[in-house]
């Protein structure tokens, strides 16, 4: 790994502490029921995807929450900033990930598979 790399990685690892934090410090009891999977950095830092736990949430219930907190992203972005005393937060973009949900359904695909040999 090259410095630019682990100075990516470690303001990954801050922000997937810092996001969680700020997201309870909205007054949207809505919004603090999310919690915070991963987050990816674009290369040059000056955006970031923070990918959401989907629970068991229908895909209008899932819009409904990404409307929500796509509202509250400044406040967000500001708590990030304030708490590491940076210049300037990433934009930050939330999603949904499903991929938890594909690999179980791939994993029970493998387990027929295999009850049927």
């Amino acid at each position: 790994m090259n410095p630019h790399e682990i100075k990516l990685k470690r303001t990954e690892s801050v922000l997937k502490e810092l996001v969680p934090e700020a997201i309870q410090t909205l007054n949207d009891s809505r919004v603090r029921m999310l919690d915070v999977i991963d987050v990816k950095c674009s290369k040059g830092k000056s955006d970031c995807k923070v990918y959401l736990d989907p629970h068991e949430y229908t895909q209008e219930e899932e819009e409904h929450f990404i409307r929500l907190i796509s509202k509250a992203r400044p406040i967000i972005e500001e708590y990030c900033m304030s708490e590491q005393g940076w210049y300037r937060s990433p934009t930050m973009t939330f999603i949904f990930d499903h991929q938890l949900e594909k690999s179980k359904k791939i994993e029970e695909l493998f387990k027929q598979i295999s009850k049927e040999k």
